[in-house]
């Protein structure tokens, strides 16, 4: 399994817009974070979670060539806007792209996206297959087996996924430690760590650290990074052993 960070950023990206600060200025390209999702890669299938505002970019900067799904952990614009986008794929497979969410996050697919879902078609419109994912049941795709792990964001229920040693959690701030259970023994794990302060819907780099520490995987790695956490190399030699800050670009192979 060969999984790649293709956005590490909050919804904002960094650099944020019209900020001068050390992060968004800086000559080191870590620092540079499209919004939060990443491709993971398999021999039976390649799937990335969250089409956020950067999709088209991710996918062109990435080579992803051959894309069989699209799994969404939520609805937020910063994890769904770029969904359009998956006409190339349309195009050049001739087939619709498949497309996993909960019943909530289809309920923003098809507010936003109302012109995929009309009876009435147009020429050139996305072509999605919607699946229902049940965040208490596997699901697969290709024969990929895949955990769903519900978190809260705040008052949202999000979905991390977890593929074989591979766990993914964006867009958290607390986990009940049954879903907790369901990353363990993991060897990769991510969990978003936006900033040092409190967040009302995000763990900070301190909180992440300690889920990181509950769930004992081999590696984490933090995600969905807000300029106001610090530059990259800086936070990277506070973290503790095996712990470490996702960037954009980075591949691990499991």
């Amino acid at each position: 399994m060969k999984i790649t960070f293709l956005g590490t950023g909050t919804s904002q990206g960094v650099p944020f817009i019209g900020c001068d600060c050390a992060v968004c200025t800086s000559a080191d390209k870590r620092n540079d974070r499209l919004r939060t999702s990443v491709w993971v890669e398999t021999a039976e299938a390649s799937i990335v979670i969250d089409s956020g505002p950067d999709f088209r970019q991710q996918m062109l900067r990435a080579g992803v060539r051959k894309l069989d799904a699209i799994i969404f952990t939520h609805g937020h614009k910063d994890h769904t806007a770029g969904m359009d986008d998956v006409r190339a794929y349309n195009y050049h497979d001739g087939k619709a792209m498949e497309v996993y969410a909960n019943t909530a996050t289809q309920e923003v697919l098809r507010r936003e996206f109302s012109y995929v879902f009309t009876d009435q078609h147009y020429p050139g419109i996305p072509q999605v297959n919607l699946h229902t994912i049940d965040g208490d049941h596997p699901f697969s795709i290709n024969g990929l087996q895949i955990i769903p792990i519900k978190v809260m964001h705040y008052k949202l229920e999000v979905l991390g996924f977890r593929f074989g040693d591979f766990t993914y959690i964006t867009d958290a701030n607390y986990i009940e430690k049954e879903e907790m259970m369901k990353a363990k023994g993991s060897k990769a794990f991510v969990i978003n760590a936006l900033r040092h302060q409190d967040h009302p819907s995000h763990y900070t780099l301190s909180q992440a650290i300690d889920v990181a520490h509950a769930v004992g995987a081999d590696k984490t790695y933090f995600t969905h990074i807000s300029h106001q956490l610090g530059l990259h190399d800086e936070i990277e030699k506070t973290l503790p052993e095996n712990m470490h800050l996702a960037y954009d670009g980075l591949t691990l192979e499991l």
